[in-house]
């Protein structure tokens, strides 16, 4: 497998977004607004911690959620504005 570089040949290893730690995530959007591989999404979390749509009236609070992680290339920025460091990143 060829190593990953850098354009200036910089060694470099991918770390995609595997999952966020709902305790934490306090669902403030940064990481949304970074990422534009649509690889997140806003989810609600019900008074009995269940995912909910965003809209939806039983949603307590809002989190971040990985909806298409398929598509993370692994540049990591989400995790570099997280205030929260709720997110798990793995080198696959």
């Amino acid at each position: 497998m060829a190593e990953n570089v850098t354009r200036d040949g910089t060694p470099w290893t991918p770390k995609y977004l595997e999952s966020i730690d709902h305790a934490t995530c306090i669902g403030c959007g940064r990481c949304f607004k970074v990422c534009s591989r649509g690889v997140l999404e806003m989810k609600g979390i019900s008074e009995d911690d269940v995912l909910v749509d965003a809209d939806d009236e039983d949603a307590m609070r809002m989190v971040m959620t990985v909806a298409a992680g398929g598509l993370c290339i692994g540049c990591n920025a989400c995790a570099m504005v997280c205030g929260k460091n709720c997110q798990t990143h793995v080198s696959e």
